[in-house]
């Protein structure tokens, strides 16, 4: 176990492990001061003496506070007690958008307009709030059958470095983010803004679209290249079934320079709701309960 057999943080009586990744493991859990249920996200423990890591869990916990929304994790405490960093945030057991590609594509394309609707406007809120994510890609994304979305990880987040900002940054800044994802300007280390997050959040939908993500290459650094010289690739080679407008704009979102973006992401939404994205809808498989993995 990352916590060597301890059951509690302190109020906070851990149940069972939701998920484990590279840095971190969190828990289904109960804070036995109200009764609430709650998902405690704890530093595995190769990581709790990593500045770098607490640094990074911290941010997540302060900027995520910050941001109320519906499409938005909600943020409800951090603490370190006997070594162990660990944020408390809401309890949201459902599996994330990249479990869905990879699972029950094929099963929920009825349900795919909500779910980019209901993902954007996390995004969006983000975006208006004067932050940019920097690691907006499917698996930052929790959604459930209803349709329903939560964005999360704000490990990486940063305020918007538009204006006098953008001026007065100077040289590269350190690359992060995830390869398949990644705006050319962060590529590049330059100052992000909301339109940074535009672009990641298209390559999220086309990959949701067609269970491809839009780049892809023999090695990072070919991915990467690509990201900053090679045109948007046509969605509609993928799944025939996306009408042009759709296509048009998803390729606009994907635009090199952030200036030539739609946008704010706000905006972009409601164009995108009035537009067609399947030429013809896909229909929940009748008497079928689709049960999204994890539900």
């Amino acid at each position: 176990m990352a916590l060597g057999g301890q059951t509690a943080l302190g109020p906070y009586r851990l149940l069972r492990v939701i998920k484990t990744g590279q840095t971190s493991q969190v828990w289904s859990a109960i804070n036995d001061l109200n009764q609430q249920r709650v998902a405690v996200k704890v530093l595995l423990s190769d990581f709790r003496q990593d500045r770098e890591h607490r640094a990074f869990l911290k941010n997540e916990y302060e900027v995520g506070k910050r941001l109320a929304h519906r499409s938005i994790i909600r943020m409800i405490d951090y603490n370190v007690l006997a070594g162990v960093p660990f944020l408390v945030m809401e309890h949201f057991d459902y599996p994330n958008m990249k479990d869905i590609i990879n699972k029950v594509l094929d099963q929920v394309g009825w349900l795919i307009p909500s779910i980019i609707q209901r993902a954007g406007e996390g995004v969006a809120h983000m975006g208006d709030s004067g932050w940019v994510h920097r690691d907006i890609k499917p698996d930052n994304f929790l959604v459930n059958i209803e349709g329903e979305v939560k964005l999360i990880d704000f490990a990486l987040a940063q305020r918007a470095q538009g204006g006098l900002a953008g001026l007065f940054s100077f040289g590269r800044k350190k690359v992060q983010g995830t390869v398949s994802y990644m705006s050319p300007e962060q590529v590049l280390g330059k100052p992000l803004s909301p339109a940074s997050d535009v672009y990641s959040f298209a390559c999220t939908i086309f990959h949701l679209l067609t269970g491809s993500v839009p780049f892809t290459g023999s090695s990072a650094n070919e991915v990467l290249n690509k990201h900053l010289k090679a045109p948007p690739p046509s969605i509609e080679a993928y799944n025939r079934n996306i009408t042009p407008e759709f296509g048009a704009l998803l390729a606009a979102m994907m635009a090199k320079r952030p200036q030539d973006r739609p946008g704010p992401l706000s905006k972009v939404l409601k164009e995108m709701k009035a537009l067609r994205l399947y030429k013809v809808p896909p229909k929940p498989p009748a008497g079928v309960d689709v049960a999204i993995p994890g539900s």
